[in-house]
Parts: C-alpha cells; structure tokens; sequence
C-alpha cells in the first residue's frame, strides 16, 4: 500500500491541522487522542511516511526503530504511567481496526484498563 500524503496524521505533522502535542523531537510527534479510551491517551507517531508497524518494521532504519520505541518510554514516564502502568496497541490493517494509513501506537493509562482477550 502506497503512503497516502494526505491522511489526517500527514496533515497534523505538517502543521496543517491543529492537534495537542504532548511531545515531539526530530523523530516524533506524540498528540492526545481526541476520542479517548482512557484519561490517558495519546497518539504517538514516527515523522517518516510509514503506512503501518509492518512497514514501519520493514522500511525504517535500526536507528528510527530503536529512537521510536525509546521515545514510547520516554513519553510513559512524563505521563506518568510507569509505576502503574499502561497499554501501547498498533492497529494493523482492516482487520487490525486500523483507521489512519500513518502507522502511530495508542498510549493508554490512568486507570485500571479491562483486559484483552
């Protein structure tokens, strides 16, 4: 699947719509999520055109990988999530529920989350 330039979370890196960024780095944009599951949610989202964590994981370099995920921890801790803990999901695909053809994770926390499965 080809990126598509102009999906919303394309749009809100380049400034193009508004959001509430809670972090952002050279290699990073973390925004609240405006629909959220939890009282802690954020959106967290590589910079780079990457359609889904498979072609994140594919495309991207050892170093965009490795900062990403660093940075996914890094975020944890300024919410203050890490003593009670949270839920990072990536929704992959149709069948994932993935709705944005921007590969980015859900931050969740807060509160006692119900469990998967």
């Amino acid at each position: 699947m080809a990126y598509d330039r102009n999906n919303i979370f394309a749009k809100i890196l380049r400034g193009e719509i508004p959001s509430e960024r809670v972090y952002e780095d050279e290699f990073v944009l973390a925004i609240k999520d405006i629909n959220p599951k939890a009282p802690v949610h954020v959106l967290i989202l590589p910079k780079g055109p990457y359609t889904s964590l498979l072609d994140f994981s594919i495309r991207a370099s050892t170093e965009e990988i490795s900062i990403f995920f660093q940075t996914v921890a890094k975020i944890a801790e300024l919410l203050g999530l890490q003593d009670q803990g949270f839920r990072v999901v990536s929704n992959t695909g149709d069948h994932g529920g993935q709705e944005v053809q921007h590969f980015h994770i859900h931050l969740l926390g807060g509160a006692v989350l119900g469990k998967l499965g």
